[in-house]
């Protein structure tokens, strides 16, 4: 039988600094979400910086990437950078992460919806 969780604790929300050193672009994103949302819960907190991390891992790839060009010269000819693979990896560990935390999700409309209740036609 699955025991219950139960909330131990109230942690006070986070609005500073991430748990763990970010890059430029990483920490961009972190200060954006955090702008906009309340990521208060530590499993949130660790989704969060794991998406800001991917994201400065991938444009760092990226920027790996645009000095030598998007296809190298080997000795068996032309080949996709190595790179590549690795950037995209990246960031699709970013919005992936970002889709787990729900941050992918807009409202369809501006207004409140259609009450609750049977529709009839």
């Amino acid at each position: 039988m699955a025991k219950n969780l139960q909330l131990v604790a109230s942690n006070p929300p986070v609005t500073g600094a991430p748990p763990r050193p970010l890059g430029p672009h990483g920490m961009a994103l972190w200060q954006s979400v955090n702008g906009q949302y309340q990521i208060e819960d530590a499993a949130g907190i660790e989704f969060l910086v794991t998406a800001c991390q991917a994201l400065d891992r991938a444009e760092a790839l990226k920027a790996q990437i645009d000095a030598d060009g998007a296809v190298i010269r080997t000795k068996a000819g032309l080949k996709d950078h190595p790179g590549l693979k690795h950037e995209i990896a990246a960031r699709s560990l970013c919005i992936r992460t970002l889709a787990r935390l729900g941050l992918d999700l807009e409202p369809l409309h501006g207004g409140p919806g259609r009450p609750a209740g049977a529709y009839r036609s």
